[in-house]
């Protein structure tokens, strides 16, 4: 191999690592900073839960997952929930946001990244809500009774009339709402359709 081709595919790796250019790293960090915020309005909707309380924190990252991909969407929720913890320093629902805020986030960006429509984003947003509904369900029978002592059976009782409806609600409004963000600051955000087609 020539001096030339070894220079030209050294370049290339360098190019192939530095994958997250300053606009997308200042994109994330805003969209975090704006997650965190919103983390903190928040408010009961089941009057059976008090405790579960929707908020639009998942929305920033899912933005971001959308226009970036599924790992910095899931780095913002993240970063978010932990934040929110260290703030709050409840790092029982700190680990219940990541859990749920992956399980929305990831499969969205993945379905939407292979399909980069209307469509998709709304299949992508469909399938998420599920995932989350599942994990929330899941997350809430192994996490509650380990963590904040509340009897299993207790739990259990509280999954049709409040865990499962809060999160269908919840999932729906951060489609929503993700859906509305994304549609309207995609074309400052999102790479450039050749640079995304590279991807």
């Amino acid at each position: 191999m020539s001096t030339y081709a070894q220079n030209q595919q050294v370049q290339s790796q360098i190019q192939n690592t530095n994958r997250w250019s300053t606009k997308q790293l200042v994109t994330m960090a805003l969209m975090g900073a704006i997650a965190i915020l919103l983390s903190f309005v928040e408010f009961p909707i089941i009057p059976a839960a008090s405790f579960l309380k929707l908020d639009a924190s998942f929305v920033p990252a899912s933005v971001v997952g959308f226009a970036y991909g599924a790992g910095p969407g899931a780095l913002v929720g993240v970063v978010c929930a932990t934040a929110h913890a260290a703030i709050t320093g409840n790092w029982v629902g700190g680990l219940m946001n990541i859990i749920m805020g992956c399980a929305f986030i990831i499969p969205a960006s993945m379905i939407y990244k292979r399909n980069r429509t209307f469509k998709g984003a709304l299949v992508g947003l469909a399938v998420s809500t599920v995932c989350l509904i599942v994990t929330a369900i899941v997350a809430n029978l192994v996490i509650d009774p380990i963590f904040y002592g509340y009897p299993f059976d207790a739990v259990v009782a509280l999954v049709v009339p409040a865990i499962l409806p809060f999160n269908i609600i919840k999932g729906v409004v951060i489609s929503v709402l993700t859906a509305l963000v994304y549609k309207s600051i995609s074309n400052l955000i999102t790479p450039a359709k050749d640079q995304v087609k590279g991807r």
